[in-house]
């Protein structure tokens, strides 16, 4: 089969938001998307990335979430029409842990959301957003001015911005540009016994993007959750990191 060329164009994605019943803590994400993705079964491949004995490399357009202390669902472009999957369900409460989580709609919004190149710098907030690794990791210490850091980041955060335009089959044919106005070093988190660096930072960029999606390092589990200021989607705070958790 051939794949479809990505558009040059702004793009038109459809993007749902499910917001369930229950509370859940931020570091139990993983544990509910793992919970979904058995609800699921194997063949579900979007839902969690698993394909036999290999990985799905590419942008998750299923990701999971904690909005206000519940669990939530963001379904991107296929992730919208695969999410059927979870909802043919005769049953859709989860376990995580001794946690039952009845998973009762409490919110659900969807949209069709407009990306591309914007005439106006657009204001964005992007919180607990795990721009590095432990490789390059050291390399952002190493420098010394805020100027420096910025710089750093802001080649990053337009590597992460390409790397979702990738994902929803999207060509970049424009430079996009990226100022980050504040840095605030959050939590570490621990993810697979690998403990990652992460930030809270606002910036502006010429590129439209849609609330709530995740970028940088670990957006399925709900890293790097993109707020902006013009969305009428409602901002529920950031997450928290685990007690266990050390500071940077």
């Amino acid at each position: 089969m051939m794949e479809t060329p990505p558009q040059t164009a702004p793009i038109q994605v459809r993007q749902l938001l499910v917001r369930f019943s229950g509370r859940i803590e931020p570091w139990e994400v993983p544990a509910f998307r793992g919970a979904v993705g058995q609800k699921v079964g194997a063949d579900a491949v979007l839902f969690h990335h698993h394909q036999g004995d290999s990985l799905r490399y590419a942008y998750p357009l299923i990701q999971y979430k904690c909005l206000g202390k519940q669990p939530a669902i963001l379904c991107l472009g296929p992730g919208v029409d695969d999410i059927h999957r979870f909802f043919s369900q005769a049953d859709w409460s989860l376990h995580i842990g001794h946690k039952h989580l009845p998973m009762r709609i409490e919110e659900l919004s969807l949209r069709v959301v407009e990306v591309g190149f914007a005439d106006e710098p657009i204001a964005y907030s992007l919180r607990n957003w795990v721009a590095v690794n432990q490789d390059t990791f050291p390399v952002y210490r190493s420098l010394k001015t805020r100027e420096e850091r910025a710089e750093f980041l802001q080649r990053k955060l337009t590597g992460n911005m390409l790397s979702f335009a990738k994902g929803i089959n999207w060509h970049v044919d424009q430079n996009i540009q990226v100022e980050i106005d504040t840095i605030e070093a959050a939590p570490n988190v621990r993810i697979k016994s690998v403990e990652m660096a992460n930030f809270h930072v606002s910036f502006r960029s010429n590129l439209s993007l849609p609330a709530y999606i995740g970028l940088g390092g670990k957006p399925s589990i709900g890293m790097g959750m993109l707020y902006r200021a013009d969305s009428g989607f409602r901002h529920h705070g950031s997450p928290l990191p685990h007690p266990q958790h050390r500071a940077l």
